[in-house]
């Protein structure tokens, strides 16, 4: 067997630099786990070492229709085996389900987005009528498996969304599901992510929202002038500030940051982002967990620790704590 090291799951090799940058920095070995493509023997023993899945829900607008599945069978294979998992089976599913991370949300004392789950488009009609009480109420629709804003659009008639269900615009889900979500109106034009590494708050992302974007993408690729798998994403110009920037006043000790904590931990999700909005009538709704990572330099030039290497940090350790010994023999 090689030497011990940490081995990260993925299925997008342009997040890996940053990543791979602060593994060297903080001298963790660290390798890919590429599953595009691969195969596992089922009778073998997987390698020694810590294993990290950041498997994201957007896998298949890259190409990567299958790569959830490759991850789930790769998962368990190691799950059995005993391998120390970070981001194991239990996190991948909530991962792919808004649904779920809505009633574990809810479960808990969360305020979540009043939401309806619509299987298939045969009755996506009705279901939004039944949802607006038959009334022209703003509305957004979002895809249960998600990432990258995926069918994240706002309708403010019943007749406009009956358009758009008939349309080839359509954007239908890859698992089926639809969400129909209340509309939130936000009490200044930004959302906020907020960052956890080993169940520890690391910092708070402010994202602006003032341009009007309804599909949020708080990451480096965001800011490149493209749209990218139909993200409406930040292109800022020469003058034009980037729409992501830490968010200082939001702390560890922000009643709502103990809460997730919390919530984390009982969840057993080692890293995450958990994305809220303060609304005009008073809530702070949350309403989305990631439980991969997004890396955005303006905000690593001025956080208080850097996102990639307080996950390399606790990945070695994790790594230390259990191989100290093969480490350094």
């Amino acid at each position: 067997m090689s030497t011990p090291r940490v081995y990260v799951i993925h299925e997008n090799p342009e997040w890996f630099p940053p990543l791979a940058a602060a593994f060297e920095a903080e001298g963790v070995p660290v390798q890919e786990i590429l599953l595009t493509e691969g195969q596992i023997d089922l009778g073998a023993e997987p390698e020694p070492g810590v294993y990290w899945s950041r498997m994201s829900a957007s896998s298949h607008t890259r190409g990567h229709e299958h790569s959830k599945e490759y991850t789930r069978a790769v998962l368990g294979w190691l799950e059995r085996a005993g391998r120390q998992v970070v981001g194991g089976s239990h996190v991948l599913e909530l991962e792919v389900s808004k649904v779920a991370q809505h009633g574990l949300l809810q479960q808990a004392g969360f305020d979540v987005p009043r939401t309806t789950a619509v299987f298939g488009t045969t009755t996506l009609k009705q279901a939004a009528r039944t949802f607006t009480n038959g009334q022209d109420v703003p509305f957004i629709t979002k895809h249960n498996q998600g990432g990258k804003g995926l069918g994240v659009r706002r309708f403010d008639s019943l007749a406009e969304f009956d358009a758009y269900v008939d349309s080839p615009e359509f954007e239908a889900p890859v698992d089926g599901i639809t969400l129909l979500q209340e509309f939130l109106t936000a009490r200044e034009p930004f959302i906020t992510r907020v960052e956890f590494v080993g169940g520890e708050f690391v910092y708070a992302v402010r994202v602006d929202t003032s341009a009007g974007s309804f599909e949020l993408c708080p990451a480096d690729a965001c800011e490149v002038p493209q749209v990218i798998a139909g993200a409406v994403c930040d292109v800022p110009g020469a003058d034009q500030p980037s729409a992501f920037s830490v968010r200082t006043e939001v702390t560890a000790e922000h009643p709502l940051v103990q809460q997730l904590r919390g919530f984390l931990a009982e969840q057993r999700i080692q890293i995450a982002g958990v994305e809220f909005m303060e609304t005009t009538d008073g809530r702070t709704v949350v309403y989305d967990i990631n439980t991969n990572t997004n890396y955005n330099p303006a905000v690593e030039e001025t956080a208080p620790a850097s996102g990639p290497r307080s996950i390399a940090r606790y990945l070695g350790g994790l790594l230390e704590t259990q191989y100290a010994a093969q480490l350094t023999a």
